[in-house]
C-alpha cells in the first residue's frame, strides 16, 4: 500500500462527493465548497496564507542601495552568498509544490499548496529583486552560477534533492511522506542561518529593507512548515500503514541531518562575521528542530530551551505579526493524530 503508486487526480469526477474522503486516494468530484470539507480549520489556514499576500516591489530599496558601499568586504560577499543560496534552495519548492496537487485528492489542500507554490515564486523573485537593487546583472549571473558550483550548497540541497527526485520518479504514499519532511527540513531549518545574518545586519541598522523583506519570506517559511506538519499528521492518520516506527524514526533522522547541515553552513559561511555568535546559533536551529518535531505531534530530540537568539524576534515575523506568534506554538507531546477537530490550534 505505502509503495503503491500514486495516480494523478483527475480534474472531475461528477459521481464523487465535494468533501473528499482523503487526502490522497480518496474519492473527491474535484469542486471545491470551502463550507464542506474534510478539515474545516484548513480553511482558516489558507485566509492566514492569503493575508500575507505581498511584493518584493513594495519595498523601496533605496536606503539598502545607500549603505551597500558602507558594509565591509566581508559582510558584502556574505550578502550576496546567502542570497543566492536562498535563491537556489526557494527553486525547487514551485516546481514541487505544484507537482505534489497532482497527486492530492482534497481539493483544499490542492488549494493551499497552490498558495503555497505562488508564494514560493514570490520569495525566488525577491532575492532577485535585492541583487539588482545592489549588483550589475553580469555579477548577479555569476553569484547565481556560485551558488551551483558551491560544494557546501550542493551537500545541503542533496538531501532536499534525493527525496523531490524520488517522488518526481515514484510517486508513492511513501515518497510523499519523505519529500514532506524534506520539505519541513527545507522551509523550516534551512532557511534560518541566512536569515539570523540579515538580521545581525539590522540590529546594527544596516541593510533594515532587506531585513524587512527577509521577515515576510521568514513568516510565509513557517506557516508553509506548519502546514506541510499537519499534512504529515493527516497523511499518517489516514494512512494508517505509514504510521510506522521505521517512519518516525526517519522523520527524527532526517530533521538531525538537516540540523548538522545548517550548522556546518553556518560555521562555513558566518564564522568571520564580527559579533555573530556561532555557537548561539547552533542552539537555536536545535530550538527550531525541536519546534517542527513538535508540530509534528512528536517529541524534542534537543535539549529543551527558550529561544537562545530572542534579537531575532524583534527583526522576525513575530513581532511583526504578533497575533499569530502563540499560532504555531504547541507543547510537547508524544505522537498524536490528527482528527477533524484536532492539531490544527495546539500550536
Amino acid at each position: 500500500m505505502i509503495d503503491t503508486p500514486l495516480t494523478k487526480i483527475q480534474l472531475l469526477n461528477p459521481e464523487f462527493p465535494n468533501k473528499s474522503t482523503g487526502i490522497i486516494n480518496g474519492k473527491s468530484s474535484g469542486i471545491l465548497n470551502w463550507n464542506d470539507i474534510a478539515y474545516p480549520k484548513m480553511y482558516d489556514l489558507y485566509q492566514t496564507l492569503l493575508s500575507n499576500f505581498w511584493k518584493p516591489q513594495e519595498i523601496n530599496m533605496q536606503d539598502d542601495i545607500k549603505q551597500w558601499d558602507y558594509l565591509s568586504n566581508q559582510e558584502k560577499e556574505v550578502f550576496l552568498r546567502i542570497n543566492t543560496q536562498l535563491a537556489s534552495l526557494d527553486s525547487l519548492q514551485t516546481p514541487t509544490m505544484s507537482q505534489v496537487m497532482d497527486y492530492v485528492s482534497d481539493s483544499s489542500f490542492k488549494a493551499i499548496f497552490a498558495v503555497i507554490s505562488q508564494q514560493e515564486a514570490v520569495h525566488n523573485e525577491s532575492y532577485s529583486y535585492i541583487l539588482s537593487s545592489l549588483i550589475p546583472i553580469g555579477e548577479q549571473n555569476e553569484r547565481f552560477n556560485q551558488a551551483k558550483s558551491d560544494h557546501i550548497v550542493r551537500k545541503r540541497n542533496q538531501l532536499i534533492l534525493d527525496s523531490y527526485e524520488e517522488f518526481r520518479q515514484n510517486p508513492t504514499p511513501q515518497t510523499l511522506f519523505k519529500l514532506c519532511i524534506n520539505s519541513i527540513n527545507l522551509e523550516g531549518i534551512y532557511f534560518y542561518a541566512g536569515f539570523a545574518f540579515f538580521y545581525h545586519l539590522a540590529r546594527q541598522q544596516k541593510m533594515l529593507k532587506t531585513s524587512t523583506m527577509i521577515s515576510y519570506i521568514q513568516r510565509d517559511e513557517m506557516q508553509h512548515a506548519y502546514f506541510i506538519a499537519q499534512f504529515v499528521r493527516i497523511l499518517l492518520t489516514e494512512n494508517p500503514e505509514l504510521h510506522t516506527n521505521e517512519n518516525i524514526n526517519y522523520i527524527y533522522q532526517t530533521i538531525n541531518e538537516a540540523v548538522e547541515l545548517e550548522k556546518e553552513w553556518a560555521h562555513y559561511i558566518l564564522a568571520e562575521i564580527q559579533g555573530f555568535d556561532i555557537e548561539e546559533f547552533e542552539s537555536y536551529v536545535e530550538y527550531l528542530a525541536n519546534k517542527r518535531l513538535r508540530q509534528l505531534g512528536l517529541k524534542n530530540h534537543y535539549e529543551e530551551r527558550n529561544n537562545p537568539m530572542p534579537w531575532i524576534q524583534i527583526f522576525g515575523d513575530e513581532m511583526m505579526n504578533e497575533t499569530k506568534s502563540d499560532f504555531f506554538e504547541q507543547k510537547s507531546r508524544t505522537y498524536s493524530k490528527v482528527s477533524q477537530s484536532n492539531g490544527f490550534d495546539e500550536l
